[in-house]
């Protein structure tokens, strides 16, 4: 054993029982914090604007902050970035998180002192409980891998501007910088095909033993670090390769080919971090559910998410969820961010403690027909559909052909990027649209009554979502695609690529 690995043991056991400690009191702690954020929030603009010193309970809070997104906060985001002091939160923040929204352009996202702790210690957090619940701390005296965007740092308004992971690089302890991959150069690579091969230069020979990113940009790198290599599985490259730290999108719809290219399945912890704050993390290797993070400076609000586009939205604190409800999420945090609608549904499967599973995202949807079809479901289906006819799937998306050219019964479209086709592409999607009939009241009603015909399926070019990513200069970093689109700007984008139909 190394000297880091015994290092971090003792550590790890007290930050897994502040862990233990915060499964017991969140009702408690959500309330406490909700009063902190009030008394600091009434010191600001925006709380002098919605006051707040007035607000003493949940209640009055709905009736004095309504429900934001990005848009209605920006003018109070470029206060600050004009130089204003205490706009959304006392002082000034200690970064912008720059992410890119659908309806909203670029956003500026707070961080402040008080906020990084939810952002970087709660990451801290989940990885030092994995070792203290397995006693596996063997992958700390090797080299640890985070697949980020570029830590390349610009200034907007005199405060420190990047993507969150290159946020995240700064801010890596002294003692880890020694053990990180890639290399700081290599890191500020902005296009990704040339910093994966700069990747794969710097990592064959070197004793990597934990991999940290979104699996299908890991995927990437495993296929091109073969492809580079000649070997047949990871693990010939890396033997003491021992664990896998990942989030941002469903990993089922990865694993197989991820395990395969691997040479075993890794153990692995799923993480659910935001710009706006981390959200969840999984703190059980046999359950894998993600345990809310109740205690980091983060208020939370959840709303139906079949309520959700209702006139007046019913507006939850934690203590009113209820297993098995999908939840748009609401955030209310020390960053200064107030009614913030983060745009993610998750599920509770457990209220004690609260863990929860990310369900998709309340604005990638399909509804074309009044269907509400959500993104676990669509990711549930394809499961099952290639668990019983075989095949390898890498990527999906789905939309709905409201007019088809040949005037034939609308329906909804799915693209799939395979590494192994299903066997029996009829039978597959056959089974797609079942899965999606057993699970979605709203879809079965449609398919009965004639409104929409069975799904249509699409086998695309194995590398068409990264073609399509690659146009949009979103490829690598923390970019993905989205499972479902309203529209169809993706899948008329993926047209050329189709290889083979399932109709």
């Amino acid at each position: 054993m190394g000297i880091k690995s015994l290092l971090v043991k003792p550590i790890a056991k007290v930050l897994e029982s502040s862990v233990r400690t915060m499964t017991k009191n969140a009702v408690l702690d959500q309330e406490k914090i909700l009063q902190i954020l009030l008394a600091k929030g009434s010191q600001t603009a925006f709380g002098k604007d919605h006051r707040l010193a007035e607000v003493k309970d949940y209640e009055s809070y709905k009736s004095a902050v309504p429900i934001y997104g990005y848009e209605p906060l920006r003018p109070y985001v470029d206060r600050i970035i004009k130089g204003e002091q205490d706009v959304l939160w006392p002082g000034r923040p200690l970064y912008f998180a720059k992410t890119s929204g659908t309806t909203s352009g670029v956003k500026y996202i707070p961080i402040t002192k008080e906020s990084v702790p939810s952002h970087f210690g709660t990451a801290r957090n989940a990885l030092f409980n994995y070792i203290a619940r397995t006693g596996d701390s063997a992958f700390m005296d090797g080299k640890l891998m985070f697949l980020s965007g570029s830590p390349t740092l610009t200034e907007k308004g005199g405060i420190h501007t990047g993507r969150l992971s290159g946020i995240s690089n700064h801010l890596i302890p002294a003692w880890l910088k020694g053990s990180q991959l890639p290399s700081y150069k290599t890191n500020c690579i902005e296009d990704w095909e040339t910093k994966l091969d700069a990747i794969i230069d710097e990592t064959i020979g070197a004793d990597l033993r934990l991999i940290s990113g979104i699996p299908p940009w890991v995927q990437m790198f495993y296929e091109r670090l073969l492809e580079r290599t000649g070997k047949q599985t990871v693990k010939e490259v890396f033997p003491n390769l021992s664990m896998f730290v990942y989030g941002g999108v469903n990993f089922e719809p990865y694993r197989a080919r991820l395990e395969s290219l691997v040479g075993k399945r890794l153990p692995s912890v799923e993480t659910y971090p935001a710009s706006e704050g981390f959200i969840a993390f999984q703190d059980q290797q046999d359950n894998t559910a993600l345990l809310l993070n109740t205690n980091a400076g983060i208020y939370y609000e959840f709303v139906p998410a079949d309520k959700y586009f209702d006139e007046n939205q019913p507006r939850l604190n934690l203590s009113q969820v209820e297993t098995g409800v999908d939840y748009a999420v609401i955030l209310n945090t020390t960053a200064g961010l107030w009614g913030y609608d983060l745009g993610d549904t998750v599920r509770f499967v457990s209220l004690d403690p609260y863990r929860l599973l990310v369900s998709g995202r309340i604005k990638h949807y399909i509804s074309a027909f009044g269907e509400h079809v959500i993104g676990k479901e669509v990711e549930e289906a394809l499961l099952q559909a290639a668990k019983e006819h075989g095949g390898s799937i890498n990527e999906c998306t789905v939309a709905p052909q409201v007019n088809p050219t040949d005037a034939d019964t609308p329906y909804h479209e799915w693209f799939i990027a395979c590494t192994k086709p299903p066997n029996d592409l009829q039978a597959f999607a056959q089974t797609l649209d079942q899965a999606m009939i057993e699970q979605n009241i709203y879809y079965a009603d449609l398919r009965e009554g004639n409104i929409l015909k069975r799904c249509v399926l699409r086998i695309v070019q194995p590398d068409a979502f990264r073609k399509y990513m690659e146009t949009q200069g979103k490829l690598g970093g923390q970019n993905k695609v989205p499972r479902l689109s309203n529209d169809r700007k993706i899948a008329d984008a993926l047209q050329d690529y189709i290889i083979n139909s399932a109709i």
